[in-house]
């Protein structure tokens, strides 16, 4: 009976200092249940868009920045310096505020929409741009949106 204790005993011991964490998601998914088949690069959108003002679509691209308030919006880098500020559909769910970087799948409804000065103020307020910079905001913009119905963030 001793010589089953001993080896029992070890055994217990190393199992009880090895590393049990679990592996960390790649992923994260927000809103609808989506995959990333079929997905165009960010950057394909204004071309696929010619001749109309909206249309369904999936894309992917690289978060350039997110709502600091509560993760109600985000920016994707379309390259030439301009983005595009993605909105979640029905204001039904929220990205974390940290996922600025990260490379992300969003299936939705791209458009062009013209976005009012109260709404560019707003945005920048979300941003946490100074009061001065937010003053100087006066006119509208023109520019191309996109209303997710379903986020995936990768954590690579």
């Amino acid at each position: 009976m001793k010589k089953l204790l001993l080896p029992l005993f070890t055994l217990a011991l190393l199992y009880s200092c090895s590393n049990t964490e679990a592996p960390k998601a790649t992923a994260q998914y927000f809103g609808d249940s989506i995959s990333a088949d079929g997905a165009i690069p960010v950057a394909q959108v204004v071309s696929k868009m010619a001749g109309t003002d909206s249309m369904p679509m999936k894309i992917e691209g690289k978060i350039q920045s997110v709502c600091q308030k509560k993760g109600c919006w985000m920016e994707l880098d379309l390259g030439n310096q301009k983005t595009m500020r993605v909105s979640f559909k029905d204001y039904a769910f929220f990205v974390p505020k940290d996922c600025s970087g990260k490379n992300v799948v969003l299936d939705g409804f791209a458009r062009i929409d013209t976005t009012s000065v109260a709404e560019l103020r707003h945005f920048a307020e979300d941003e946490g741009k100074s009061k001065e910079e937010i003053e100087k905001i006066t006119t509208p913009e023109t520019e191309l949106n996109f209303e997710a119905r379903g986020v995936i963030i990768r954590n690579q």
